[in-house]
Formats: structure tokens, C-alpha cells, sequence
């Protein structure tokens, strides 16, 4: 069961691979700025996940112009995150919970994907500026999206 809406999103700091190396990606960076769209994913260079990743990536700027930043979450290694956006032109900020710590504190882990270990299920958060949670969805399976119609709705109602 994911954490649910109106609790407070737990802070984080997550390594992202860009241009200009490691860097870190904070949460509370956002508070008072604007909104966040978290989307935990089980796995880079899998089917669903690029479809996911590029379709969000395409939608972009409907996200950017509901004054929402978008940040994509696996347990992948940075590295592996960034030669996965170059190959699949992904534009979104990909950050690694390598040690599965954000998926536990979101309660979004989802054990033993294809007998290979525990991942990142797939789920959407929108957080609001204050650091609430405003959606919360956690799909029936990994190969199930998230209602993007209902997380562009609750960025409408903030924005």
C-alpha cells in the first residue's frame, strides 16, 4: 500500500547521472517552488518502463506548464539510468535508489520482480509545494500505468 494522500512525502537525496557528472537530487529542493510528479519504476531498458518514460518525455511540457517537475525512480545505477535516456532520448530526471531505501519509505517495493529481487513498483505521487501528498497510485502490476489523466488533474487544482 503506497503512502497515502495528505501525508507528508518523505525527503530524499538521490544520485542522477547528467552531463556534468554525479549530481544530487533533492526533493525538498521543490518545497516552495513547485510541484513534483514522482514516478517509480521497476526497471530501465524494459518495455513498459520505456514506453512510460518516453511518453512522459514526449508530454513534457504539459507537465512543465502545470508548474510541475517530473522524476523518474528505479534502483537502477545512475549509469545504467543515463545510457537508458540517451538510447531512448528520455529528457526527464532519472534518479537511482540503488539502495532501496525511497521505495521502502514510500511503500512502493515490489519483491522478487521475475524471480530476480526486489524493485520499484510502479507508482505516481504527486506532491504539492508544501511537501504533501496530493495523489497517490500504485498500480495492480508492473506492467499496469499510472492514470496520467488524474495526475495532470491534481496538478490542475494546484497549479
Amino acid at each position: 500500500m503506497a503512502l497515502s494522500v495528505g501525508s507528508k512525502a518523505p525527503d530524499f537525496v538521490l544520485k542522477s547521472k547528467q552531463a556534468s557528472g554525479l549530481v544530487d537530487v533533492k526533493l525538498s529542493n521543490n518545497f516552495g517552488k513547485k510541484n513534483t510528479v514522482l514516478l517509480f519504476f521497476p526497471a530501465a531498458f524494459t518495455g513498459v518502463c520505456t514506453q512510460e518514460m518516453c511518453d512522459i518525455t514526449a508530454g513534457l511540457n504539459g507537465y512543465s506548464s502545470l508548474n510541475a517537475d517530473v522524476i523518474g525512480i528505479s534502483i537502477d545505477t545512475p549509469f545504467a539510468q543515463e545510457a537508458w535516456a540517451q538510447k531512448e532520448k528520455i529528457k526527464i530526471t532519472l534518479v537511482s535508489d540503488l539502495n532501496k531505501e525511497v521505495i521502502k519509505q514510500y511503500d512502493v517495493v515490489f519483491p522478487m520482480l521475475a524471480g530476480v529481487g526486489d524493485t520499484a513498483a510502479r507508482a505516481a505521487f504527486v506532491i504539492d509545494k508544501q511537501g504533501v501528498i496530493r495523489y497517490s497510485e500504485r498500480t495492480a502490476t508492473p506492467k499496469d500505468l499510472p492514470d496520467f489523466n488524474k495526475v495532470k488533474e491534481t496538478l490542475g487544482r494546484l497549479a
